[in-house]
């Protein structure tokens, strides 16, 4: 029997030593757990903190030194509540108590005083722990974060919001199938789109012909290059509005793939402002064309009376072959007939050049040879210059690629220009001739210039020069520059002073239709 129990007790001892030395690897593994958990909470970037029911902190990790500048020790002991904004916490404790002590788990943002005085936006996640047996409240568990970042970036957003909502431009954010995804309030108005229940798309908004456009050039320079803007037509309730549109791509976090942001300036002010300069200004050079024509008038009276001359001379020639001989045969006044009709033509054709030159119109840039606008000029002009003694020179380069400019503008700037310099050259020794020269100056730029051997042009005057009313004559209106300046930068071009020392030397540039060359006859 003794050798039973003592067998008995020996098994009973090393069941015990087994169960001693699971407990103590069990506790070792708790220890373990515990002490990484801890590492974990001191780890953190976020506050780990716990807190009595008043709110005083009973714990905090160090993460309240980079956040808050306190030591862990120093909150120990101290209330949150009396860290809070007092507004936030107003709020806090405005909430029902079940919110966050019998719920048990419950969110809030709000700012939290640091070391320095400073608040910083926190996010606390917080976890109530009772006894289980009273259900008495142990203490809160809290984790706590830096929204600050946060909280900015959405308080830009939101007066972004407003500002897009409340500007007077139309905004519209549209998806990768142009369907309208927002339209702020003034988008909604023009277009009568309801506040709510947006269902419309891209074709709504643009004319069709800015729906081609935005189709074939807009949409795929925003897929390569990100951004776009230009000139659009949007229907409104009085017909299509004039928008300057910059359309941009989405990019960044969270954008979606092809969506676009349209934002649409109303121009039509603008536009109908520039409309109206521009009647001004066509009305302002009609009236220096017919002033101009008041000066040529005897080279005018001399191109008709030549056509005329030769008409009456055929004509009376005619007659008296008949009157010798009416019974002649009509053959026989085949030939003063067609010299009649040759010297007809004539007069037609400089009648019409005339009328050209004085008509009133708008200014149409389009692909002209110079050389024909230069002899038009020319000829308007010879009669003057046959009278003063002073010869025209044309001297332009062989091969000249077309020109972008309107014909009666280009005329009339060559015109003022070589009216200019004859009067420079009337009553000076030496000057007896006025050059004209063309050049290709560039890939797409071609260069005249109008030179006259006359006194020159002061520097003082050369600062004035394409003023209105100013005029280097005595008898000048001082209209015939400004006005050819202004007529060159219609046409995309320029016109300056580029000698006036020696005679006064100004040169115009236009641009060159692309690909375009123009050979002018070797007798030119």
């Amino acid at each position: 029997m003794a050798g039973d129990d003592t067998a008995r007790l020996r098994q009973r001892l090393a069941a015990l030593e087994a169960r001693c030395a699971e407990l103590e690897s069990r506790n070792a593994a708790l220890e373990e757990e515990k002490r990484h958990y801890q590492w974990l909470a001191e780890s953190t970037t976020d506050l780990i903190s716990r807190h009595a029911r008043d709110g005083t902190f009973l714990y905090a990790s160090q993460a309240s030194r980079e956040l808050l500048g306190f030591e862990p020790e120093e909150l120990i002991g101290a209330s949150a509540y009396d860290h809070f904004h007092p507004a936030d916490l107003a709020d806090l404790l405005n909430k029902s108590p079940r919110v966050y002590y019998h719920d048990g788990f419950y969110q809030q943002t709000y700012r939290f005083r640091a070391k320095d005085g400073r608040y910083v936006w926190f996010e606390t996640t917080s976890r109530t722990r009772r006894d289980p047996a009273t259900g008495e409240l142990l203490d809160i568990l809290c984790v706590s974060r830096d929204v600050g970042r946060r909280i900015r970036a959405e308080a830009n957003r939101e007066r972004l919001a407003r500002v897009v909502e409340s500007t007077t431009d139309y905004v519209l954010f549209a998806d990768g199938n142009e369907r309208l995804i927002y339209s702020n309030e003034a988008a909604r108005r023009l277009l009568s789109l309801p506040r709510e229940g947006l269902d419309a798309r891209l074709d709504q908004a643009y004319t069709p012909a800015s729906l081609v456009i935005l189709r074939d050039i807009v949409l795929p320079a925003v897929a390569r290059y990100g951004s776009w803007s230009g000139e659009l037509e949007m229907p409104g309730p009085k017909g299509p509005v004039p928008v300057l549109s910059v359309v941009l791509a989405h990019h960044g976090p969270g954008a979606e793939p092809d969506h676009l942001s349209l934002l649409n300036r109303d121009i039509g002010l603008r536009k109908a402002a520039e409309d109206q300069a521009r009647r001004h200004q066509e009305q302002i050079a009609h009236a220096n064309r017919l002033a101009t024509t008041g000066e040529l008038a005897s080279n005018i009276a001399h191109e008709l009376n030549q056509p005329l001359a030769a008409i009456a001379n055929y004509s009376s020639g005619a007659l008296m072959q008949l009157q010798a001989d009416p019974s002649r045969p009509a053959s026989d006044l085949a030939h003063p007939l067609s010299r009649i009709n040759e010297q007809v033509q004539r007069l037609d054709e400089r009648l019409r050049h005339i009328r050209t030159f004085v008509r009133k119109g708008q200014t149409r840039p389009r692909p002209l040879v110079l050389a024909d606008i230069v002899d038009a000029a020319c000829r308007l002009c010879d009669w003057q210059y046959q009278q003063a003694g002073v010869a025209i020179e044309p001297d332009l380069a062989d091969a000249l690629p077309r020109v972008m400019a309107d014909p009666v503008a280009l005329e009339q700037v060559l015109v003022n220009l070589l009216l200019n310099a004859l009067e420079a050259s009337r009553d000076r020794h030496g000057a007896d001739r006025v050059t004209i020269h063309a050049w290709r100056s560039g890939p797409r730029e071609v260069t005249f210039t109008v030179s006259d051997r006359g006194p020159g042009i002061s520097e003082a005057q050369a600062t004035h020069l394409f003023e209105p009313f100013h005029s280097t004559r005595p008898d000048g209106l001082g209209m015939g520059l400004a006005i050819s300046h202004s007529l060159m930068e219609a046409m995309g071009g320029n016109l300056a002073l580029t000698s006036g020392s020696d005679g006064a030397t100004f040169a115009g540039t236009l641009q060159a239709e692309p690909g375009s060359l123009t050979t002018r006859p070797a007798s030119a």
